[in-house]
C-alpha cells in the first residue's frame, strides 16, 4: 500500500479543500495501480507553519501567506 505524503503551509487550504486533496490523489493513484491492486493509498498531511517554508529564494516568514493562498486559489500571486 502506497502512502501519499503531503506537505502544506497551515492556515492555507480549509478542510474541504484537503478532503478534495486526499480524493483526488488517491484516485490518481487507484489508476495507475488498478482497482484491484490492493487497498487504497494511504494520506498523510505534514503541516508547517509559513516561517518553515521559502517560495521564490525568500523566507515565507517574511512574505505574508497572502501570495500562497492565491496560488491555492488559482489566482496570480501579487
Amino acid at each position: 500500500m502506497p502512502l501519499i505524503e503531503v506537505h502544506l503551509i497551515e492556515n492555507v487550504f480549509n478542510p474541504e479543500q484537503e478532503r478534495q486533496i486526499i480524493q483526488k490523489l488517491t484516485d490518481a493513484m487507484v489508476s495507475i495501480e488498478g482497482e484491484n491492486a490492493g487497498r487504497d493509498p494511504g494520506s498523510k498531511f505534514q503541516k508547517s507553519r509559513a516561517a518553515k517554508w521559502g517560495i521564490g529564494g525568500q523566507p515565507l516568514a517574511t512574505l505574508a501567506t497572502e501570495p500562497v493562498k492565491d496560488l491555492a486559489a488559482g489566482r496570480k500571486a501579487a
